[in-house]
């Protein structure tokens, strides 16, 4: 649903997967539609929305649409009864979130956040590693993700379609930072909002229960950057491509010594596809469901509300 760019990154997994057929796409143009069926050989093209959702063939969608509208249309395809994959984040509203699954629930569907990192043998190998206690007790956890867009127009960048930084890329460091240290108790943020009004660099500190805390940045105004590391007692560990998962691979640092755990190129995208697939057959469970969607949102909207009021926010 849409032709947003990150569908590039989506359908090469959709078309190289036995699990999945890429069988519409949607633009509110059909000539737009037309071409880009063409281009990414995709059988049907619709021009309106409605008009995929109204295909009796098309039993899941994959939403691309900006932030914005997320929620709003996860529900009419829920409601038109398709699963439904979203692309991160839902919304920073939590309200949004829980219409949203409820609608789900109601209506017998499945409905997913689309953090594809979450999906892949990197990730999966590095929370295993913390929670065997590879790094001692977890103390810290620190990441980033940044990187350079002065468009003003880009719909990363218009405050109607909830763009910024925080939104944008700081929703990784906060689904990381919870993924290791759990739901935090108390959220701070600052931002500079840039010219757009949006937020073109944003800081936050999440302080969670075991006297564990993280501290992240993210920026659209930034060079690139994205990382993340883990720190305890005993060690750290630390990834250099956490989010993208291009370059697989953990470095595990403890007692003065660095070992360097190396993983498969694995397509993230490809996985978050298989993953509901999986589910929708009852061959497997959705990773990412409501209770992770729901908290995630709880917090990037404490989060926001903590910039604004220059204040900490309790969760």
């Amino acid at each position: 649903m849409s032709t947003a760019n990150i569908n590039q990154k989506v359908i090469p997994g959709a078309h190289a997967s036995p699990k999945v057929e890429l069988v519409a796409v949607a633009s509110r143009d059909q000539a737009r539609a037309n071409e880009y069926a063409k281009t990414w050989e995709i059988q049907r093209a619709y021009g309106s929305y409605e008009a995929l959702l109204a295909d009796p063939e098309v039993e899941a969608v994959y939403i691309s649409l900006p932030n914005s509208m997320h929620c709003e249309w996860a529900i009419k395809a829920l409601e038109a009864g398709k699963h439904v994959l979203c692309e991160k984040p839902l919304s920073r509203h939590a309200s949004e979130v829980e219409a949203a699954f409820d609608a789900a629930d109601r209506t017998g569907r499945l409905l997913s956040e689309a953090f594809m990192y979450r999906h892949n043998p990197q990730t999966k190998r590095a929370k295993q590693l913390v929670d065997e206690g590879a790094i001692g007790e977890l103390r810290l956890i620190r990441s980033a993700f940044s990187y350079s867009l002065y468009d003003e127009d880009n719909i990363r960048l218009r405050t109607a379609l909830d763009g910024g930084a925080l939104m944008d890329v700081g929703c990784y460091s906060v689904s990381g930072s919870r993924l290791f240290g759990g739901e935090p108790e108390k959220v701070y943020g600052e931002a500079w909002f840039g010219p757009s009004r949006t937020d073109w660099v944003f800081a936050g500190t999440l302080r969670f229960p075991r006297n564990v805390v993280a501290l992240f940045d993210s920026g659209t105004a930034m060079t690139e950057r994205d990382e993340l590391e883990a720190i305890g007692s005993e060690g750290s560990l630390f990834l250099d491509d956490p989010w993208h998962c291009k370059v697989p691979g953990i470095e595990l640092r403890r007692e003065g010594r660095l070992e360097l755990i190396e993983l498969d190129l694995v397509d993230s995208y490809r996985l978050e596809l298989e993953n509901l697939s999986d589910a929708i057959r009852g061959d497997g469970e959705l990773l990412l469901g409501r209770d992770d969607a729901v908290a995630q949102a709880r917090v990037l909207e404490a989060l926001h509300d903590s910039a604004v009021r220059g204040a900490p926010v309790s969760l």
